[in-house]
């Protein structure tokens, strides 16, 4: 259940909500105290405006909120910062569903905060009524996930290593009654997953690297696999990171979060499928044994692999992963990774660069993605650059010599693991906020979530 999206409440404070361009009719149709109020507030109906209006005796009486001409499924995000703490309101007007469910959704991810450490008490915040029209299955299945995201890339490599990210897995799985599988350290040498070993064995001790395998639903159902890069923390291994890349690398596991986030939705809504997560989970550290520029390493394809650059570690593990998960020729294979710079060079940090080999699947995502909110740009897998990972020594190279289309190249390395004929999409994420925006504070952030969810949902009927 959400926190701040409650039942009906009898002393329900009324929102209601004004358009800038029907402000002169709403204001005629008041009475004379209440349209004196909003004039003498400034108030237009400009989107974002906030107007408390007192009763006769000081208490709060309603509160009048601008709305865009366009429809800003985020608008409810601004309230709850701008609101008495410990007071309950609700929405005067009638919504559709869905403005009903963004109102809730977007309210209840305004609350969000990321308290693990600090002493002092969480802050109060202001309710908001179930407004009627809501799918309370969709909004409570998206805030979930979108918070467990936002927690586990929030969360300092400290206290989110390989071994961590397998408890939250597995915390997840006996939620939901699927199975588990976890091999570490040299059982990835035993059972052929020899990059993943490569990346992770310079890290000791319960850091070492594994390989998270969860698997839920009827073995009958058609196949969906999900496969997210868990790097816990990045280095950059010997070609070393600059303490100001470095920094934000705890995020690095961000498409372990974001793929155990979509699964975690899956399997709430009960989804008539077989799902599958694949989660290489690593730290590329840097020590005696860590690999080396220019070794040459086997992967679990049997295609030999150079290392041109220590620091290009997640396409590395995502290949054991994605050959694994296309021995199963799934009905659907997504990988999700913050993967390139060259990526949010591209696209910005707003926006999740989408590769697919599928073209009615990048319609479908893209559609989803402007009726979700949830911004996403196909870029190519462009054949030609295919070259740039050739090598001399090995089969190919993780990296381009050139300082072109790094995002692109890397997506063709990944697709050299995905089998023929299946439909394949790849999501180069940023997974975080630099900056705080109504509803979507600085941090760790879920990308595509809410678009993934939508086109998984129209395949496999939910």
């Amino acid at each position: 259940m959400l926190e701040h999206v409650v039942e009906a409440a009898a002393a329900a404070i009324d929102l209601i909500l004004v358009r800038k361009s029907e402000f002169d009719g709403w204001a005629a149709a008041q009475p004379a105290h209440l349209r004196n109020w909003a004039q003498a507030n400034g108030f237009t109906g400009e989107a974002g405006q906030v107007c408390p209006v007192p009763a006769i005796d000081g208490a709060l009486s309603l509160v009048l909120l601008g709305q865009a001409d366009e429809d800003d499924v985020w608008a409810f995000a601004a309230l709850p910062g701008k609101l008495p703490a410990g007071q309950t309101f609700r929405v005067a007007q009638p919504l559709d569903r869905r403005a009903a469910n963004w109102a809730a959704l977007s309210w209840q991810l305004a609350t969000y905060s990321f308290s693990r450490y600090k002493n002092r008490a969480e802050r109060s915040w202001p309710k908001l009524v179930w407004p009627e029209q809501a799918d309370r299955g969709w909004v409570e299945r998206t805030a979930e996930a979108t918070c467990l995201v936002r927690d586990m890339i929030n969360t300092p490599a400290a206290d989110m290593g390989p071994a961590e990210l397998a408890a939250t897995a597995e915390a997840l799985a006996a939620r939901h009654g699927a199975a588990v599988r976890v091999i570490v350290g040299d059982g990835l040498l035993s059972e052929n997953y020899p990059a993943i070993h490569a990346v992770g064995r310079a890290a000791a001790g319960h850091r070492q690297p594994r390989l998270i395998d969860l698997v839920w639903g009827d073995d009958r159902a058609p196949r969906l696999t999900l496969v997210g890069k868990g790097v816990c923390f990045d280095t950059g291994g010997l070609d070393l990171k600059t303490s100001s890349t470095m920094k934000l690398m705890k995020k690095d596991m961000g498409g372990a979060a974001h793929v155990l986030g979509l699964a975690s939705m899956v399997m709430a809504a009960k989804l008539p499928v077989r799902l599958r997560v694949l989660i290489p989970a690593v730290e590329n550290s840097v020590s005696g044994d860590a690999m080396r520029p220019l070794d040459v390493l086997a992967t679990r394809k049997g295609v030999t692999v150079e290392v041109g650059n220590t620091d290009a570690e997640g396409r590395l593990v995502l290949s054991d992963a994605l050959w694994e998960a296309s021995r199963e020729k799934p009905d659907l294979l997504i990988d999700m990774a913050t993967l390139t710079g060259a990526a949010r060079t591209a696209v910005g940090v707003e926006l999740a660069a989408l590769f697919t080999n599928n073209d009615l699947l990048a319609a479908d995502l893209a559609r989803a993605g402007d009726g979700e909110a949830d911004p996403l740009w196909r870029l190519p897998l462009y054949k030609p650059y295919r070259r740039m990972l050739d090598s001399k020594v090995a089969d190919l190279n993780n990296v381009s010599d050139g300082p072109y289309a790094g995002a692109i190249t890397a997506a063709l390395f990944l697709q050299e693991f995905v089998g023929p004929g299946i439909p394949w999409a790849h999501f180069d994420i940023m997974a975080w906020n630099p900056a705080p925006r109504p509803g979507r504070p600085d941090g760790g952030e879920a990308m595509a979530l809410r678009a993934l969810y939508a086109v998984i949902a129209q395949r496999f009927g939910g």
